[in-house]
C-alpha cells in the first residue's frame, strides 16, 4: 500500500528541502520543516528565483500524515530572513554577512533532554562554503514555537554547514553529525562533535571518513542494537558535467564516534547531483533508508536491512513519476500503526512549481 499526498503546494511558489531541516512525529501529530521561496528561471538543477528571500515554513499533519496545514517557522533568523539558504539567494539577502557568532548566537541556558519525545532540535546554517556559520533551535511544544538560536562553535574549522542529524546518547549526551567546509573552502565533509550537558557545549570528536575530492555530506546516522553507530553519507565527485556521479557511503563508528569506518556504499548510484539519505527504525526493527533519485524514471526509492546495515535490499520504487531532476530531499519517521512516513519535495517537470509532497507507505 503507497499513499502519495500533497503536503504544500502553491502555485508559482518553490518549496523544497526537508532534509535541511526536520521531521517529527507524536502519534498521529507529525511537523515538517522546509524552506519556501518563489519560482524563477530553470538552471542546471533548480527553478528558483535567488531575488525573494527562502523562509522558513512548517506544515502540521494532525491525522498521521494524510492532511496538511502550512505553519510559519516562527525560530529567529540571525543576519536576514533565509534558513538555511544563503546559496539560494542573490548576496544582498544572504544572512552570513550580517551574522555576528558572540553577538546574534546566544548560549543555551536550558539543557536539551535528548530522550524527551517533547523536545526536538534543529540545526540550521547560513551557506555551504568558507565561512558558513551554523546554529540550532530547541522546541519543547511540539514545533509551535522555537527558541534559540543557539551557537554551536566552530571548531577551528574553515566553516560548518549544519543539517540536522543527532544520535542521544543518554539524557543530555548526544552526537551531532554536522558537515565542514573542506580546507579548500568548498563543501564540504562530515564531522562529529558531542555534547555532555545538553548542548551548552560542544567537543570535536573526529571527522566521518577521508576529506574528499567532490563532496561527502549530510549523514544520516542511527545507533545500532550493538551499540555501534550507523552514518550514512550523501556523496559526489567534483564538478556538475555528465561525467559527475553520486552515491551514499556507509561508516560505522564503535566507540561513540571517535572513530569510523568505511564499510561501502549502501547506495551506488542517486542520479545527477546526488541526494542525501534518511535512516529510520521501522516497528519491526528493520533499517529504512530513503532517497530521491534523480535519474530517469525520477522520484523516490527505498532499501531496507534486516541486519543492522551488514547489507541492504534492492531498491523498492516509491515513486517515478517526477518530471526531472529537481526532487528528493526526504525525512522520514515509523508511524505507530506500522507504516512509514517520508516527507520530500517534488515536481511535475521543469515548467512545474516545487512542492512539498509525501509518501505514506508499508512495506
Amino acid at each position: 500500500m503507497i499513499e502519495h499526498v500533497d503536503v504544500y503546494r502553491v502555485p508559482g511558489e518553490y518549496a523544497a528541502w526537508p532534509a535541511n531541516y526536520g521531521l517529527w512525529a507524536w502519534g498521529d501529530e507529525i511537523v515538517a520543516v522546509f524552506s519556501q521561496g518563489f519560482k524563477g528561471v530553470q538552471e542546471n538543477l533548480h527553478a528558483r528565483d535567488m531575488t525573494r528571500p527562502f523562509v522558513g515554513k512548517q506544515a502540521r499533519s494532525l491525522d498521521g500524515g494524510h492532511t496538511w496545514t502550512p505553519e510559519p517557522f516562527n525560530g529567529h533568523i540571525p543576519g536576514g530572513t533565509s534558513l538555511s539558504g544563503d546559496e539560494h539567494v542573490v548576496e544582498a539577502l544572504q544572512s552570513q554577512p550580517n551574522i555576528v557568532p558572540d553577538r546574534d548566537l546566544q548560549p543555551l541556558e536550558h539543557p536539551i533532554d535528548f530522550l524527551d519525545p517533547e523536545t526536538i532540535v534543529i540545526a540550521a546554517r547560513t551557506g555551504l562554503n568558507l565561512g558558513s556559520i551554523s546554529w540550532f533551535y530547541v522546541s519543547r511544544d511540539r514545533a509551535r514555537s522555537w527558541e534559540g538560536p543557539y551557537r554551536f562553535g566552530n571548531f577551528g574549522l574553515p566553516g560548518i554547514s549544519a543539517r540536522t542529524d543527532i544520535v542521544p546518547l543518554g539524557h543530555h549526551e548526544a552526537l551531532f553529525l554536522l558537515t565542514a567546509v573542506k580546507s579548500n573552502g568548498k563543501e564540504g565533509r562530515v564531522f562529529c562533535v558531542r555534547t555532555r550537558d545538553g548542548g551548552q557545549s560542544f567537543n570535536f570528536e573526529s571527522f566521518v571518513g577521508e576529506e574528499p575530492d567532490g563532496y561527502a555530506i549530510m549523514p544520516a546516522s542511527l545507533k545500532m542494537n550493538d551499540g555501534s553507530i550507523l552514518s550514512l553519507v550523501r556523496c559526489s565527485t567534483p564538478g556538475k558535467g555528465p561525467d559527475r556521479k553520486a552515491w551514499i557511503e556507509q561508516y560505522r563508528s564503535l566507540d561513540e564516534g571517535k572513530s569510523w569506518t568505511l564499510e561501502g556504499r549502501a547506495v551506488d548510484n542517486t542520479g545527477f547531483g546526488g541526494n542525501p539519505p534518511t535512516l529510520t527504525r521501522l516497528g519491526d526493527k528493520r533499517l529504512l533508508l530513503i532517497y530521491g533519485f534523480r535519474d530517469a524514471p525520477f522520484g523516490m526509492r527505498a532499501r531496507t536491512s534486516s541486519d543492522e546495515g551488514a547489507s541492504w535490499s534492492d531498491d523498492i520504487v516509491l515513486r517515478d513519476d517526477g518530471g526531472m531532476s529537481d526532487l528528493g530531499y526526504p525525512r522520514t519517521v515509523a508511524l505507530d500503526d506500522g507504516k512509514a512516513l517520508t516527507v520530500y519535495y517534488f515536481n511535475g517537470g521543469s515548467d512545474s512549481d516545487r512542492y512539498i509532497a509525501a509518501t505514506l507507505f508499508k512495506l
